[in-house]
């Protein structure tokens, strides 16, 4: 039986965006200014374009299921950490499954010594760039020198022509200690906090979207001062389960280091905008240790300098939008 015209219930538009630390993503090529000789063939992880390639179609198949168990579809925004160049990036979109959805992508060189960078992975059918730019993050070390981390990058963009503006992280690491190193990271979240107040300058109510590996979890300093100083709402804090859920594990607890935090007019309900809908870890089984005493923590690479032939070090984040037509 034919349903009537103005019974029918349209059908919802939903959309991905996602977070994802690729973990080392680095082509097999020597790069004299930056700290890549481990990432050669004849480094001591002995990268070669065998395990670069096999690296590359892990990455691209995992990244186009994100989120599946959610909403079946890609995603349609990626923000993605430790990518080494354009030239990874390029590789990355140009390999299956993703090449056959048309994805571009934004990227910086950044000041990192390592060279790894943020960057940000689009669906060129939903998402029209306007203005990307790389914002720098000027934190000294201890003893008063620069700490030439990531940059941060924005980019500016209209998703189904509604204007947001996206803040892609990573954050300085605690290599030298959580509290040693945390007054870097609170001066990550005054520059992010500091640039949506300009933008506020111009609009009434912006549409933020501020993802990353911030190095930190959702209770930890830096965090609230995000959150609270620029009127975020953190899609991931209620995800984290010290004792058994996270990104990623280190020391035996999980850590919730990789987060997707938007502005409250996300939570609000206007024809031709959109809303936030849910938000997950994507920790498919394909991406998790199977055996030993890992078991469950996500499938890495490397560790150390020993050769796994996994995904990443981080399991992906992601939040899903419903646009309200």
């Amino acid at each position: 039986m034919r349903i009537p015209f103005f019974k029918k219930k349209a059908k919802k538009q939903r959309y991905t965006i996602a977070f994802y630390n690729l973990e080392n993503l680095f082509d097999p090529e020597r790069n004299k200014n930056t700290l890549d000789r481990d990432y050669t063939p004849t480094g001591i992880k002995k990268w070669t374009v065998e395990r670069y390639q096999r690296k590359l179609a892990k990455l691209s198949k995992t990244i186009t299921r994100i989120g599946e168990e959610k909403h079946p579809y890609p995603p349609v925004l990626i923000g993605v950490a430790e990518a080494e160049n354009n030239s990874v990036l390029q590789a990355l979109v140009d390999t299956d499954p993703m090449e056959d959805l048309d994805y571009g992508f934004i990227h910086f060189d950044s000041p990192d010594e390592r060279g790894i960078d943020t960057g940000l992975i689009y669906r060129k059918k939903f998402f029209k760039v306007l203005h990307s730019e790389p914002l720098a993050l000027m934190v000294n070390n201890a003893g008063g020198i620069r700490d030439t981390t990531r940059d941060i990058l924005y980019v500016k963009g209209e998703l189904n022509k509604e204007l947001v503006h996206i803040f892609v992280n990573h954050w300085p690491s605690r290599r030298d200690g959580d509290v040693e190193t945390e007054y870097k990271r609170v001066i990550a979240a005054e520059e992010i906090i500091q640039n949506i107040e300009s933008i506020k300058l111009q609009e009434l109510d912006p549409n933020i979207i501020v993802m990353g590996d911030f190095n930190d979890d959702p209770s930890s300093k830096s965090i609230q001062v995000l959150k609270e100083g620029a009127s975020l709402f953190n899609a991931m804090e209620t995800l984290h389960i010290p004792d058994s859920r996270g990104t990623s594990v280190y020391g035996g607890k999980w850590n919730m280091f990789d987060q997707v935090l938007i502005s409250n007019s996300f939570l609000n309900y206007e024809k031709n905008t959109h809303s936030f809908d849910t938000a997950g870890i994507f920790d498919h089984k394909s991406l998790k240790e199977k055996k030993g005493k890992y078991k469950g923590t996500p499938y890495r690479t490397f560790v150390s300098h020993r050769y796994m032939g996994g995904y990443s070090d981080h399991f992906p984040v992601y939040t899903v939008f419903t646009f309200n037509s």
